[in-house]
Order: C-alpha cells, then structure tokens, then sequence
C-alpha cells in the first residue's frame, strides 16, 4: 500500500536520496530548481539559481549536488556552496538529469537536453576529484544504479526504452561495451530512474506507467508496486530497516491530485544503504 510522504506537488520530481547519517530523505523538483527534504515531519526545501537534479551524501552535514552546468558541495546547515566541477557549463543545450553513488565512491550522473534534443546527453563518472566521461549519444539518462557486489552498474535512455548494463573493474570503471538487460518496447514502458536491492534486484520507475517494476538481475519481472501517480520518475531504499521504497513522481502535464507528490511504500525488501562519495 502507498501512502503520500510529502504533500507538495513538484512539477518535475527526482533524485530522491536516503541519507543514512541523518536518517533523512531528499529529492529535487528540477524544473523549480530546488532541493526538497522532510524532517520530523517539518517540510523544508533550499532554492537555487539552476536547475539541480541529483545528490550524493558526502557528509553528514553535506551533499554533492549535480546541477546544470556544474557538480558542487552543498552544506545543509549554513546553505554554503563549493564548485567541485564542470559538467558541461560550455553547453548551453543541455542540464543534468539522474545519477548516484557507486559502491566505490564514485557519483555517476547523466546529462540531457533541455528539451529532450535527440542524442544530446551523457553519462559521466565523478571519481576522487577526476570527472570522466564514460557513455554518450543517449537521450533521457536514467536508471543509474548498481548491484551490491560492485561489478554491475546500470543505467537506461528513457527515450529509447532500452535499460542496459555494464560490467565494472575494481575501481568502479566499466569494462567493455553495455549490454542490454531489458528492452521495453514491447511493453511500452519508458524507464525511469532506478535502484537495486540488497538481494541484486533492480527496482524501476516507468514514466506513465504509475508504478515501480521489480527485476530480477537476469532481467526476469519480478513484481511491481502500483502508485496513484501516473509519472513516477524515481524509487529510494530507505527507512529505519531500509524496507521503505520512496518514490517522486512528476505533474507535468497532469492535473490530478496525486501527481507530482512523493511516495513510500512498505515492502518487506530490504535495500542497500546509499554510497558515501569520495571527494
């Protein structure tokens, strides 16, 4: 059963984030440019000048957050930011989308057009101070997530309803050509953003779809958890057991009282804590 986590409507919900040090939840709304958390039941939120679209916890008092032209440290408490990196601020086509933390302390974080331009975003690897483009050519980045082990990383290009993997070498840097691990065509489902659970199973949001799918890692369905929100954008382990799934949805286009809020869901699997990254 799905319950709302957060009443407000975001017009581009994202990026939601477990911070296992604060026991705290953070998402983005994109297209309003702000970071969004609940604290004890107190709504809070941190407006900015671009649009932001992902984080990965640093600190218990500070995230690596993506925007659009640059990755940055944020401190939560005093609101202070520290430029790390570029992320294509010589390309005005184009903003970040999805990423997280790998299990080697690398933040993987994909890129796309503005406007969803064909072929315009990327996939990079920000790893101990060096940002490395790893895939690109994609249209809508999504999915970014990793098997527990370390070996797999995963990540889709919504557009093209194709989720693929790709094998990692010790230090979290892929190895070979991706590989496909579903192809949604058929289905006519658009992936979205992406997690995987303690047991290897990846945990999918389908934009349009309402709901979250469940694969196994051999890419078999595996079940799925229906939400009110007909564009659920991205899922999140989280929760005193890690059994919560919280999942932001988007209200683009829709009208309907349950779009754009954030979710959670109780499902008896436990997921993987978030990644410290390494600066």
């Amino acid at each position: 059963m799905s319950e709302i986590f957060d009443e407000r409507r975001c017009e581009l919900g994202e990026g939601p984030l477990w911070h296992p040090g604060r026991r705290q939840l953070f998402w983005f709304d994109i297209l309003n440019k702000r970071l969004m958390s609940n604290e004890n039941g107190a709504a809070k939120s941190w407006q900015f000048d671009e649009y932001v679209s992902a984080a990965g916890w640093v600190s218990d008092t500070e995230l690596l957050v993506a925007s659009a032209s640059m990755l940055f440290l944020f401190d939560l408490d005093t609101a202070a930011s520290r430029k790390l990196t570029d992320l294509e601020a010589d390309n005005p086509v184009t903003r970040s989308n999805d990423g997280r933390a790998d299990p080697k302390g690398g933040f993987w974080i994909g890129t796309m057009g503005l406007d969803a331009e064909p072929g315009a975003g990327s996939i990079y690897r920000y790893y101990k101070g060096e940002l490395r483009k790893l895939f690109g050519g994609i249209t809508i980045t999504n999915a970014i997530s990793f098997s527990p082990d370390g070996t797999t990383a995963y990540f889709a290009d919504t557009e093209s309803q194709l989720l693929q993997r790709t094998a990692l070498d010790e230090e979290g840097w892929p190895t070979g050509e991706p590989m496909l691990f579903r192809d949604f065509s058929e289905e006519g489902f658009f992936p979205d953003g992406a997690v995987v659970d303690s047991e290897g199973f990846l945990w999918n949001a389908q934009w349009g779809a309402g709901r979250v799918a469940r694969y196994a890692p051999d890419g078999r369905f595996a079940g799925e958890v229906s939400l009110p929100a007909g564009q659920t954008t991205c899922p999140a382990f989280g929760g005193p057991d890690l059994q919560t799934l919280f999942v932001t949805s988007a209200a683009i286009g829709l009208s309907g009282e349950a779009d754009g809020k954030t979710w959670s869901s109780s499902t008896g699997v436990r997921g993987q804590a978030e990644y410290r990254v390494i600066l």
